[in-house]
């Protein structure tokens, strides 16, 4: 029997858990479901920072904006998207990362180029677009949600480090098309929607969303 284990620090404990979060955001199933996984990695750290109550009180606000349901985040986007609903909500689980200083973004927009998107991402989004048409219009992600492989949906997000600034999320889709077999019906993910709050975290969920012309004909499928 082994009796001379030395424990981790609370702090190696803690960057432990910040860098496993920050890889099940991106690598949605990683962990099994989404909800599950993140309730788990979210609510050890609170524990670790004694923070017991946010955790509560971030679900109360996420409810009063509509993106909680019985099913957790995931369930929420289910009205709006018609597959893939967890890429889209670690999206949101991401923006909660961030503002409890845990999310590592892999780019930052300065202030000027995350203003130029926010100014250009609405009558932009008022036409189909693509995976490839995004990073082209607004560069890499600052968090990409979802694996390089275009046969997959994903979710590209986009943030400062003003955290007054919401992250700006494409919601891109590649499922199966009427008739088609169950397979990936397209050579690249289609873009649904953006989704972007109003800075203060408290803004509806619905009047967060811009559809494209693809999304709005898909949200009638949503289930």
């Amino acid at each position: 029997m082994i009796t001379d284990r030395t424990l981790a620090s609370s702090e190696d404990m803690h960057s432990y858990l910040v860098d496993e979060l920050n890889l099940a955001l991106r690598r949605v199933g990683m962990y099994g479901k989404l909800d599950m996984s993140m309730w788990f990695l979210i609510g050890h750290l609170l524990v670790l920072e004694q923070r017991f109550e946010v955790w509560e009180e971030q679900r109360d606000r996420w409810r009063r904006r509509g993106l909680w349901s019985s099913t957790g985040v995931e369930g929420a986007f289910a009205s709006y998207f018609p597959s893939e609903h967890s890429l889209g909500a670690s999206s949101v689980y991401a923006e909660f990362a961030r503002a409890e200083g845990w999310l590592k973004p892999d780019r930052v927009l300065d202030a000027q180029t995350y203003a130029v998107l926010r100014d250009e991402v609405g009558p932009w989004a008022e036409h189909d677009r693509s995976w490839a048409d995004v990073t082209a219009a607004f560069g890499p992600p600052s968090i990409q949600i979802g694996g390089n492989n275009p046969r997959y949906g994903k979710t590209l997000g986009y943030l400062t480090d003003d955290l007054a600034q919401p992250m700006v999320a494409f919601h891109l889709w590649n499922g199966t098309d009427p008739g088609l077999q169950d397979r990936p019906g397209h050579e690249e993910p289609l873009l649904l929607a953006v989704r972007c709050g109003d800075g203060d975290g408290d803004g509806d969920f619905a009047d967060s969303l811009t559809f494209t012309p693809q999304g709005r004909d898909r949200r009638s499928g949503a289930q």
